[in-house]
């Protein structure tokens, strides 16, 4: 085998992964035997390697994307996606082709073809156990380990899952569906389900090429996460635990959080690791602080008139006494609710609302007035909910005209408003306008915590009357220390119901104690944790 030329022809048509199109797959392979694994060993698809051959190259890092023989060698050769874009004499690159046939999909002169017995463990990643040296990133290829369920890797573009009704659901629901916990993973798990199950909205982190200011094993991490993770689900809606801890060990290796492979976290911990510190996605929030964020928290002083707050309610009252606004409306917002530590609730129930008016916190944003409708020209932060109770930042702005005359009232005549910001193209099209439009973001997930466990509520298409589904990870388990957890999605046909201002309003008066609740009315109103909004006319731009 040492005599196998290192050789591979670069295909003719480079691929453009930014502009991917959604089951792509591009694979006549009918002549390549593929394999999971280099028998003999424990390196799958999936591995992190290191080529082991100085005459050949020196420190050739990567990770393993196919595994098979090829009709022009008896012997097995190995497809792997190099962490940096090798320049070496007598190895050839390719953007995941082999002799024109496409095995695997990566950036031009991000591939490399060995034989297999030139790779390796990557000894960056080894852990020492006794005697034994095993790879940070070897796969435990035993399924009966995690409930006899394969779990394929699925290379390419994968669109999120559709559900169109309740009978859709229905026939996709079950054990075995979704993300299988493992270790204390449930804040992870409910966070990615919630994130890529049904929305596209986070995708741009599944396809960003990496870039000079990334770190080394980017493209590691991102495979993992959009391979082994995101694809599996959209398209099998199971994920195997392994799978999962593959990126969890990456995570707590290559970012500031430790423990992330056993302990007990938190999404927003999760969301560090992953967003901020090997993705580096940019923030979603831009605010006028002039700080970024990937998720708000909502930091209120109690209001005791409010016995059931809506998200929105709080929403603004947060934005009100901070003082700040959003300086572009984001693709995504990401609501963290008023409780500290895992146990203290300020508010015993709390409504995610369905929809979210964003209008009143867009900094520039043209807003209409409290008293006529038309366009506003001032805000008064002094009138904060002075018109009536739940107005919220709706109160706060006032035409030319109206600010004079609302400023009347001796309760009132001391108030400080300051002119609003607005448009000159907007100003210049008010009069051919009707009204001022709003600017609304749509609920699709609430994850949520309940004595340190955290599942999820997510949002299966688009619209007020799309169905809900409840997940948990770890909804049974099959035996006691070697067994295995069992995730369960399940179907939520009254959801939609309970999120609207009057099934809401009935439910709550219905049952005045919380333990009296419908089970998934409980978890829905009392353990929210996260709320997680979208706005489809933005995520067309990013």
């Amino acid at each position: 085998m040492d005599n196998i030329p290192l050789t591979v022809l670069e295909f003719n048509i480079q691929t453009d992964t930014d502009d991917y199109d959604y089951d792509y797959e591009d694979r006549s392979s009918a002549n390549y035997q593929e394999l999971h694994e280099i028998p003999g060993t424990k390196l799958v698809v999936g591995s992190l390697v290191e080529v082991i051959d100085a005459g050949i190259c020196a420190d050739l890092y990567g990770v393993i994307r196919w595994i098979g023989i090829t009709p022009d060698s008896p012997h097995i050769t190995v497809g792997i996606e190099v962490e940096d874009d090798p320049n070496l004499r007598n190895l050839h690159t390719s953007d995941g082709t082999y002799n024109g046939v496409r095995l695997f999909q990566c950036r031009e002169g991000g591939a490399v073809f060995v034989p297999s017995n030139k790779c390796t463990n990557d000894r960056r990643f080894i852990e020492s156990e006794g005697s034994q040296a095993a790879s940070m990133m070897s796969t435990d290829t035993n399924a009966v380990k995690f409930g006899h369920v394969d779990c394929p890797t699925v290379l390419g573009a994968i669109a999120p899952l559709r559900i169109h009704n309740m009978e859709e659901l229905e026939a996709t629901c079950g054990k075995f569906k979704g993300i299988q916990g493992h270790h204390n993973s449930c804040y992870l798990d409910a966070t990615l389900f919630s994130m890529f199950t049904f929305t596209s909205v986070f995708d741009s982190i599944l396809y960003r090429r990496q870039g000079p200011q990334d770190i080394s094993h980017y493209s590691d991490v991102q495979n993992v996460l959009r391979d082994e993770i995101v694809n599996p689900l959209r398209k099998n809606v199971f994920v195997r635990a392994d799978r999962v801890m593959k990126l969890r060990k990456l995570l707590d290796q290559l970012s500031s959080v430790s423990g992330l492979t056993s302990e007990e976290k938190d999404p927003e911990e999760f969301l560090n690791s992953l967003l901020s510190q090997i993705m580096r996605v940019e923030p979603f929030l831009k605010l006028s602080s002039g700080q970024d964020s990937y998720f708000y928290q909502l930091f209120v002083e109690k209001d005791e008139r409010l016995t059931f707050p809506t998200v929105q309610q709080l929403f603004e009252q947060s934005f009100h006494s901070s003082d700040i606004k959003l300086k572009e409306v984001p693709s995504c917002l990401i609501i963290q609710m008023p409780r500290f530590g895992k146990s203290f609730k300020m508010y015993p129930r709390i409504l995610p609302s369905q929809v979210l008016d964003v209008t009143n916190i867009i900094e520039d944003s043209p807003r209409h007035c409290a008293i006529c409708g038309n366009l506003a020209e001032f805000e008064c932060r002094e009138c904060f909910s002075c018109l009536q109770t739940d107005s919220g930042l709706e109160s706060t702005t006032f035409c030319n005209q109206c600010v004079n005359t609302i400023h009347k009232h001796e309760k009132r005549m001391k108030h400080v408003w300051k002119e609003l910001s607005i448009p000159r193209d907007y100003k210049a099209m008010v009069n051919h306008i009707s009204h001022v439009p709003r600017i609304f973001m749509e609920l699709f997930a609430v994850v949520c915590i309940e004595t340190s466990h955290y599942v999820a509520f997510v949002k299966t298409g688009s619209g007020p009357d799309a169905p809900w589904c409840f997940f948990d990870s770890m909804a049974d388990r099959k035996g006691e220390k070697n067994g295995y957890n069992i995730p369960e999605m399940i179907s939520v046909p009254e959801l939609p119901q309970w999120l609207s201002d009057e099934g809401a309003k009935s439910i709550n008066e219905h049952y005045s104690k919380d333990k009296d609740l419908p089970e998934h009315a409980k978890r829905l109103f009392c353990d929210a944790y996260m709320c997680m909004y979208q706005s489809t006319e933005v995520m067309m731009y990013h």
